[in-house]
């Protein structure tokens, strides 16, 4: 026997030695629930005999029947909410075989070479992960088909336990190259051989229905009459879950070692090159989220092609860092894209549910939730993003009771100006936050209150199913998870109000450089928004726009500027 068969077995015979564990302990839950009703057999069964007799024995049978007949009830209650509870489903968009029948024999091919069952089918995720999810559940499935059944058919046309489903991160698709998409899927695929093993099937069942009951008894908005019997399933749950918790950990290791020693077979050279790729494109795939994705959400905007996304992202990391060199040699080869007959809907598909997932923002297009292309991104998205943040800033100076024209030491409107007349210029901004008593800190809180009134004022986004709904085939995904908040991975905390304003006043500059100087908005797949100056992207804007607002110096800014040639008096045009 080799070395590499022999830490598999290792790996496979100590995942089935925790399952059984696992095993174990739901046999020790249901003998503590019976143990009642044995004793008060044991004791009907003596009294009918003529064993025992007697006043006090008579008390004591009816007393232990009693007890045993209300644990019994309770057992029965929470085995019933445990196996009706509904277990979570990542948030995924479903793949057709008809709509990737490429990918689906490669997957198969791969499960052919490692001798395991192939995955009953394949999703997509807005991450840069993979894995593999049981969605036998009869919860997770449309109708009631052998699938929701928990079975499914082996070659020899027998009824099996259903395999999993084989959850793709779509940025891996457009980035990777197919052979390197095989190799890394490998280790992945592998895993269904554990998971058609009964004991460890039944033991996975046997936590995520523990865990799905605690879950649904946590749900808030419970009725009183409902709650009390959730509290008590909660606490069973709870209790089991924690007797478990340490061999469920040690059996998903064991089944990991054991997955990627099998995997070691397949293309074992060009998994370590992949992988690389893997930290790679979580890189471009993070930058393009939080710089690009982010600021388009927050305008009502989703961009429609985030995979494609990643690989200009990618590629530009490539061109600017040196440890990436090379890599960008790789994409003359085949993108496993290319395995999907519509790159184009899977592409948008995946950029909506990760707009849902990271944002928050509605499952469908509407008329405050449009879906935007690149090339219109820097028009739509960029321009439009500046001149809202200058409005807002020139609305909280209006409020604040700021002149159009500030000179040093009078920064407050005559009493001869009409409220809400100032004209819209850099220089009032700048005058106003380099006067002494210009008071940042208050500028500051009130465009910190007016982004929260301005987000309280938005569309309510996210939402579950209708009363009375049951999932389906053409549900939101999202409501299989049940009543959870949106986002779920929130990308970024919330920003104090010396970063909004700071950002405020950068929206403002670049405002007035397109304006007076002939500078346009501009996108950089790694840093987002980006303010193009003779066809070059100025980077420099930040630390000037720092100095003005931390310490009121405005000389590197008007340094800054007048390099430009941006003019300080002209009005700009806001939304």
């Amino acid at each position: 026997m080799s070395g590499t068969g022999s830490v598999e077995e290792l790996g496979a015979h100590s995942a089935r030695a925790r399952a059984l564990a696992l095993l174990r302990i739901r046999s020790r839950a249901v003998a503590v629930a019976i143990l009642p009703a044995a004793a008060a057999v044991v004791l009907l069964v003596a009294g009918a005999q003529g064993r025992i007799s007697g006043g006090a024995w008579d008390t004591v049978r009816w007393g232990v029947t009693a007890c045993a007949v209300v644990v019994l009830l309770l057992a029965v209650a929470v085995a019933a909410a445990v196996a009706r509870a509904r277990p979570a489903v990542s948030p995924t968009v479903p793949l057709a075989e008809e709509a990737a029948p490429d990918l689906y024999r490669l997957v198969r091919d791969l499960a052919d070479r490692l001798d395991v069952p192939a995955p009953s089918a394949i999703a997509l995720t807005p991450d840069c992960d993979s894995w593999l999810e049981d969605r036998t559940h009869p919860a997770a499935q449309p109708r009631a088909t052998d699938l929701a059944k928990g079975l499914s058919a082996d070659r020899r046309g027998r009824r099996v336990p259903a395999a999993p489903v084989l959850v793709i991160g779509s940025p891996f698709l457009w980035w990777m190259r197919v052979a390197e998409l095989r190799a890394v899927l490998a280790p992945v695929v592998a895993g269904t051989g554990p998971s058609a093993h009964p004991d460890i099937a039944a033991a996975r069942r046997f936590v995520r229905g523990l865990d799905a009951a605690v879950a649904d008894a946590s749900a808030p908005g419970q009725a009183v009459v409902s709650r009390v019997p959730a509290v008590f399933v909660g606490w069973i749950a709870r209790m089991l879950l924690r007797g478990c918790r340490g061999h469920a950990a040690e059996m998903e290791r064991c089944v990991a070692v054991a997955a990627s020693v099998r995997a070691q077979g397949v293309d074992y050279g060009l998994r370590i090159v992949a992988q690389e790729q893997v930290g790679l494109a979580y890189a471009g795939w993070d930058r393009l989220l939080t710089r690009v994705a982010l600021p388009a959400w927050r305008m009502g905007r989703w961009p429609s092609r985030l995979d494609a996304g990643v690989v200009s992202a990618l590629t530009e990391l490539s061109r600017r860092d040196r440890l990436a060199e090379g890599f960008t040699s790789r994409l003359g080869e085949r993108p496993a894209c290319d395995l999907l007959e519509e790159p184009g809907v899977a592409d948008e598909a995946a950029s909506l549910l990760a707009a849902r997932l990271f944002h928050g923002g509605p499952a469908e297009s509407g008329p405050d939730w449009s879906p935007v292309d690149w090339q219109q991104y820097p028009e739509e998205v960029v321009d439009r993003k500046w001149r809202t943040e200058a409005a807002r800033l020139h609305r909280v100076l209006d409020s604040l009771g700021v002149s159009t024209s500030v000179s040093v030491g009078v920064h407050r409107a005559s009493a001869a100006e009409p409220a809400g007349t100032a004209v819209p210029t850099l220089a009032r901004v700048i005058d106003h936050l380099a006067a002494p008593g210009g008071n940042a800190e208050e500028l500051a809180a009130g465009i910190s209150a007016a982004v929260a009134r301005d987000g309280a004022a938005a569309p309510a986004r996210g939402g579950g199913p209708a009363d009375g709904a049951q999932p389906g085939a053409d549900q939101d995904p999202l409501d299989l998870w049940g009543p959870v908040p949106l986002p779920l991975f929130p990308l970024q905390p919330p920003r104090t109000g010396t970063e909004l304003l700071a950002d405020h006043v950068v929206a403002m500059v670049c405002c007035a450089a397109v304006d007076t100087a002939g500078a346009a908005p501009g996108l950089d797949w790694l840093d987002g928004p980006a303010l193009l100056v003779d066809g070059g992207r100025r980077s420099d804007l930040g630390a000037p726009v720092l100095s003005l607002v931390e310490d009121g110096d405005a000389e590197p800014l008007r340094s800054w500027l007048s390099g430009v040639g941006v003019r300080t008096d002209k009005p700009v045009r806001l939304v």
